[in-house]
């Protein structure tokens, strides 16, 4: 058990405050690590103190990580509020916007681009110049089964997951050397706000039907919860994953392969 002891390590998770990222939050300090979360909100402090009140060691940052300055700022502040230093990084924030492909607008396919892609590149390098110096880091970046997929309606979103599931490859082809291991791990179908359209029946684009179809094609017979993600982030997170570098590991129930 000792490969997955995270007693001393220190962590960032970017999306922390609910959903995937929520979840990996909790299973890393679960593991012993020192976490500090970034939210776009103001509950990003209310999370922290939550889990401080549970006796973990949690810190919350807010910012709108779609701004280079702004996300930047927020790494430095995070790795501050961290003792000065950082073991893990876990870029787990993201947005979706839904248009046909034809039509959509230039605003917000660069919303979704500076959100889900320009910030994970901002942040894998900031956490690069820290752990390249020690000669250790784990950098986990969060894809999508849409990084494989092109989807409907969802043009900038499945750019910008093929575009993370690439940059895992290229970060980690240019830092293993370094002793840090670069892996993203691509969601399933999961149960969470960004998927009300398909899960709230009360949402105007929801269809019985459509969430049916989805739900009959996993094996699992479910859709997954951030819970579904500790066990996976916690290895990519620990010693276990040493030698481990490039992988875009699917965590969907079984999806992909049915």
């Amino acid at each position: 058990m000792d490969l997955f002891d995270l007693r001393g390590r220190k962590a960032i998770v970017t999306g922390g405050t609910r959903g995937l990222g929520r979840g990996m939050a909790e299973g890393l300090m679960e593991a012993g690590a020192e976490v500090c979360i970034i939210g776009t909100g103001e509950t990003a402090f209310s999370v922290a103190e939550e889990y401080a009140g549970k006796g973990f060691v949690c810190h919350g940052v807010r910012a709108d990580l779609s701004k280079r300055g702004e996300c930047e700022a927020a790494f430095r502040e995070s790795v501050e509020k961290l003792g000065g230093d950082l073991d893990i990084l876990v870029v787990s924030h993201g947005i979706q916007r839904r248009h046909p492909a034809d039509e959509f607008p230039d605003d917000d396919w660069q919303d979704v681009i500076d959100t889900n892609l320009s910030s994970v590149f901002w942040l894998a390098r900031a956490a690069a110049g820290i752990f390249k110096p020690k000669g250790y880091g784990k950098i986990i970046l969060i894809a999508s089964m849409i990084s494989f997929f092109g989807g409907k309606t969802i043009a900038a979103y499945a750019a910008s997951k093929g575009g993370v599931a690439q940059l895992t490859k290229a970060f980690s082809n240019d830092l293993f050397r370094y002793g840090i291991n670069v892996n993203a791990i691509t969601p399933g179908y999961m149960d969470t706000e960004m998927n009300a359209a398909l899960t709230d029946p009360s949402h105007p684009r929801y269809t019985r039907e459509r969430y049916d179809e989805i739900t009959q094609r996993i094996p699992a017979q479910r859709w997954g919860t951030g819970d579904d993600m500790k066990g996976p982030c916690l290895f990519l997170a620990s010693h276990a994953s040493d030698y481990l570098g490039g992988a875009v590991i699917p965590v969907d129930g079984g999806y992909l392969v049915m």
